[in-house]
């Protein structure tokens, strides 16, 4: 009797996986392709959004591009029994000491917070930037559409907002657009350091910069590609743990690297047609986003756009030399590729959101034996553990074992020294947890 409860039970469980899981397939299906359009052109015509420009003026400039995404947050928020809470977060930043600042000013973040139903200290946050550049950076005057870079992240990140918000999940979204990224990452350095005063919990923050474009300077149009930029290990590591890292490996585990790990699987489950490409990089060849000050702080954070840049059509004033047409306008966006990547975003922020905390603590032995031994901290609302593991030489977690709800297990047979290895939280919805990579070390 007892066996055919178990197996009713088990059964049940995995019908209620199975539909749960289905509501990933219906929020890729509810993002809008006109409503992201609609969104970029209502960005471009604000004429410019240099983090310098006009305040005051309500068709034209910063200010008047920051009240509308606040407009926007607010309007989503009525249609979901105001689920979001929405506001401004602001620093000031003087011209003194910043060769890319042309008088002091108010560098002001529009925030959209989705507060989780279990966890709601817990964080996933998307962000989109709001300003655009022309050539000269110091130029506030000068029309500088932005259409890619980055109306189409930030339009990404309101649509993501419109149809997340009709679903609730355990954990918090914040959807955010971020200021001053074109002067020296000034948003999202204020915001990380909000968060960090605030002791939110963040699991990571998807930087949507560039979204848009499909044809490439290197004369490439590909349409399913994107990259994922990911820096290796947290920039906080301290001295003794590099050392560790030496002689147990990681070098290519850190969290970030992680939450990369889990959207190219979330992708290539649900979207694979999809090509994610894992770029194992804090971002372009000496170039910086809106992800890199959360990782300055130790938050896991990565870097989502296009496979192909194009290069005169990004930070360019508009205009023909030599039969080239320069400038970032609406003309080079493709909207259908913006929704893609959009519903990527938006399926990996609810399977986070939707997942158990991943374990803190993960303990790994097995030196000079035949099998592999681990121990870890259970979490509050998992049902179960998975362990993963992969070939040293492997960008992606290639083999897995359900292992139940216990706190510890032996994969005997397989030899430490030859894998990579981590675990994840699964909750009775079938979700799982970002992988941790183990921190500790155990003898017996």
């Amino acid at each position: 009797m007892k066996s055919l409860i178990f197996t009713i039970s088990l059964l049940f469980s995995y019908v209620i996986v199975a539909q749960t899981n289905q509501q990933l397939y219906a929020i890729i299906d509810s993002i809008s392709e006109k409503r992201i359009q609609k969104d970029i052109l209502t960005l471009v015509n604000f004429g410019t959004r240099n983090t310098f420009s006009d305040t005051l003026s309500n068709t034209r400039g910063i200010g008047a591009a920051r009240r509308w995404i606040k407009s926007e947050f607010e309007t989503i928020s009525k249609t979901c029994h105001n689920c979001l809470n929405v506001f401004y977060q602001k620093d000031f930043v003087s011209k003194k000491g910043n060769k890319r600042v042309p008088h002091d000013a108010w560098v002001v973040n529009v925030v959209a917070i989705q507060k989780g139903t279990k966890y709601p200290n817990r964080y996933i946050i998307m962000s989109g930037d709001i300003d655009s550049r022309a050539s000269d950076t110091m130029d506030y005057n000068t029309d500088a559409p932005g259409a890619n870079d980055n109306a189409s992240g930030m339009a990404g990140t309101i649509e993501a907002a419109r149809v997340l918000s009709q679903y609730k999940f355990e954990s918090s979204i914040i959807y955010v657009g971020l200021s001053g990224e074109e002067q020296g990452l000034f948003g999202g350095a204020g915001l990380a350091k909000y968060a960090k005063e605030k002791n939110w919990d963040i699991i990571g923050v998807l930087n949507n910069d560039m979204i848009g474009n499909i044809k490439g300077i290197d004369g490439v149009i590909d349409n399913r590609t994107f990259r994922i930029f990911s820096e290796p290990v947290a920039p906080t590591e301290t001295e003794r743990e590099r050392t560790l890292r030496r002689f147990y490996g990681g070098e290519v585990d850190g969290i970030s690297r992680q939450l990369a790990r889990y959207i190219y699987k979330t992708t290539k489950t649900y979207m694979p047609e999809m090509n994610p490409m894992m770029v194992y990089r804090l971002d372009r060849f000496g170039r910086g986003g809106h992800h890199r000050p959360f990782n300055d702080l130790g938050y896991s954070g990565i870097r989502i756009m296009e496979a192909h840049e194009n290069y005169t059509q990004q930070h360019q004033d508009i205009r023909e030399e030599n039969g080239i047409k320069y400038g970032d306008v609406i003309e080079h966006v493709n909207f259908e590729y913006a929704k893609k990547l959009t519903a990527i975003n938006a399926i990996n922020l609810a399977s986070i959101a939707s997942a158990p905390p991943a374990p803190m603590h993960v303990a790994i032995g097995g030196i000079v034996q035949p099998s592999v031994k681990f121990k870890w901290n259970k979490v509050k609302g998992a049902i179960g553990y998975k362990i993963y593991w992969r070939d040293t030489t492997s960008p992606t977690w290639d083999y897995s074992r359900y292992v139940g709800n216990v706190s510890e297990f032996t994969l005997k047979g397989i030899v430490i020294d030859n894998y990579f290895f981590g675990i994840a939280s699964i909750g009775k919805n079938g979700f799982e947890s970002v992988v941790t990579f183990p921190n500790k070390i155990f003898k017996d």
